[in-house]
């Protein structure tokens, strides 16, 4: 079974499709000078990217895992959270707190979609 590599790098892939499945890793902003709803757009848009080069979409999510260094923030992650994802085709989900890479990151999202 092949295996296809989405803008992958000398550490990582930012998507992996393997069979029916892609993976990809967790995204962060790349304008950190926005609070954690305008970090939460900018990450799902660079997910809907790497879902549409995989040759899938939103509507297919099977799981997100979502980290928030401040989980007081949870609830403006979850508004551009809910305007973004495909209704009926929610994803199993898991949010926590946890210290991310670096400061400035406000969240932290990776998925799984079936292809």
């Amino acid at each position: 079974m092949s295996i296809k590599r989405i803008k992958s790098g000398p550490r990582m892939s930012a998507g992996v499709v393997h069979g029916n499945v892609c993976y990809v890793a967790g995204q962060v902003a790349d304008d950190t000078s926005v609070g954690v709803g305008g970090q939460t757009e900018q990450v799902l848009k660079k997910i809907d990217a790497i879902l549409a080069e995989a040759g899938t979409d939103k509507s297919k999510l099977l799981s997100a895992n979502i980290w928030l260094p401040d989980i007081a923030t949870f609830n403006e992650m979850n508004k551009a959270w809910d305007a973004w994802v495909s209704a009926g085709n929610t994803p199993a989900r898991a949010t926590v707190e946890a210290k991310l890479a670096a400061p400035q990151y406000r969240v932290e999202i990776a998925v799984i979609a079936a292809v």
